[in-house]
Order: structure tokens, then sequence, then C-alpha cells
């Protein structure tokens, strides 16, 4: 079994009652709403990842103002030849602020649209759990930077 480890910066990023969400589009088509953000470039740090991420799949320019917390997740995943990968993805969770650039959406990346969201509509839209679990420090901002969310 492989182990693979990720490791990703991302913003939830709050206005007038909306939250800025990017479309993701899984592997086998399937499309759900994320948190903007994305991967480390290695090298990188967090900060400077979620400032490129929010770009790339919104168009916006960003300020993390705060760091809301760190969230790990472990899945196996089928690989190649009948084996699986053993994965860990740790997430840098920040509150972003926009200031500048204009709504785009991603045209080459793993998302395919940008958009805002009321807040009281996102339990309704079909969307990835990072997105309750950022939303969920958003709103309580825990002093340790974790959430304990049911399932987990």
């Amino acid at each position: 079994m492989n182990r693979e480890l990720r490791v990703a910066a991302y913003a939830v990023c709050v206005r007038e009652g909306r939250v800025l969400l990017a479309r993701w589009v899984a592997p086998d088509g399937a499309k759900r709403w994320t948190l903007p953000g994305g991967g480390m470039d290695h090298g990188e740090d967090p900060y400077d990842t979620v400032i490129r991420e929010v770009e790339e799949e919104t168009g916006y320019a960003v300020e993390p103002v705060r760091l809301l917390g760190v969230d790990s997740i472990t899945r196996r995943y089928p690989r190649r030849l009948g084996t699986f990968a053993d994965f860990q993805g740790l997430r840098v969770v920040y509150e972003g602020h926009i200031t500048g650039g204009e709504l785009r959406h991603e045209t080459t990346g793993s998302t395919d649209l940008a958009a805002w969201h009321p807040l009281e509509a996102v339990p309704r839209l079909d969307h990835v759990e990072l997105v309750d679990t950022g939303m969920e420090l958003w709103r309580t901002r825990p002093a340790v930077g974790r959430v304990a969310l049911p399932g987990r």
C-alpha cells in the first residue's frame, strides 16, 4: 500500500451574507462545491498557497486575515494494478478577505465554476465535507483550530 500525503490551503470568504465557493470536478466527472484553495507546491508557504489558489479558481485577490484551523482526513483509494493508497489530507483553512479582482471561472484546473452562495443555502448544495468543516471553523473559531463534525 502506498502512503500519500497532500497538504493544501483553503479560504472561507464571506461577504454580505454569502460565501465564495468553487465547483470541483472529480475524476469521474461528478461536480460538487468546495472552498477555493488547493495543494501546496513544494517549498511554498500555506499562506502563499491560499492566495495563489483563490486567484486561480475564482479570479479574486484574497488576503488571508486569520488562520481558522487545520483539518486532517484519511482515506483509502484504489490505484492502478489493484493496489491502494493510504491517503492523508492536511488542510490549512484561513478566513479570507477579497481585496480585488473580478469573479471568473477556472478553465484549466480542477474546478469549473466559482460563485457566491447565500450562507443559509450552503447545507442544501451538493458539496464536499470540507465546506462544512470550513464553515464551522468560521462560525465557532475554536481556540485549538479544530472542529468535531458528525461522523468524524
